[in-house]
């Protein structure tokens, strides 16, 4: 059974909406800082530490993408991709507005390994950290990275 983990996006984050594009940048940042880290260490921390290549189906342009493991015995498939929810706030007693809310969904597949759940983790932590949102892990606890007023 496929499990999944949502970013969420709300109005104390550093953006309301993300695009795909702007996740795979992210994530092409992340695995340059930490290609920096094995280069200071002296170690192929890189490969590591994003473990995938980054790919797209031609189906999915726009809306989602997937992470393939370089070793398949290790890492297999995460699949990430961006949608909106509606949300109903209450402005007065008598008037409801629907406001949509942007995410980050973060998706294993049945053939996932223990590996890839691993590093979705820690990409949906670095993710919510970059953007401080809402970050709704794989076993349905909340971490919060915006600031509560």
């Amino acid at each position: 059974m496929s499990q999944n983990a949502f970013i969420k996006l709300v109005p104390a984050s550093e953006k309301q909406i993300v695009t795909i594009d702007e996740v795979k940048d992210m994530l092409m940042y992340y695995k340059s800082i930490t290609a920096k880290t094995g280069e200071q260490l002296s170690w192929g921390y890189s490969e590591a530490a994003f473990p995938y290549t980054i790919e797209e189906k031609e189906e999915a342009t726009n809306k989602w993408f997937y992470l393939k493991g370089i070793d398949p015995r290790k890492n297999r498939y995460i699949l990430i991709g961006v949608g909106f929810e509606n949300d109903k706030q209450i402005e007065d007693d008598s008037e409801h507005q629907d406001h949509q809310k942007c995410y980050i969904q973060v998706s294993l597949t049945d053939i996932s390994t223990h590996g890839d759940k691993g590093k979705a983790n820690e990409f949906c932590k670095f993710l919510a950290s970059k953007l401080k949102g809402e970050l709704h892990l794989f076993n349905g606890r909340v971490m919060y990275y915006y600031l509560k007023k």
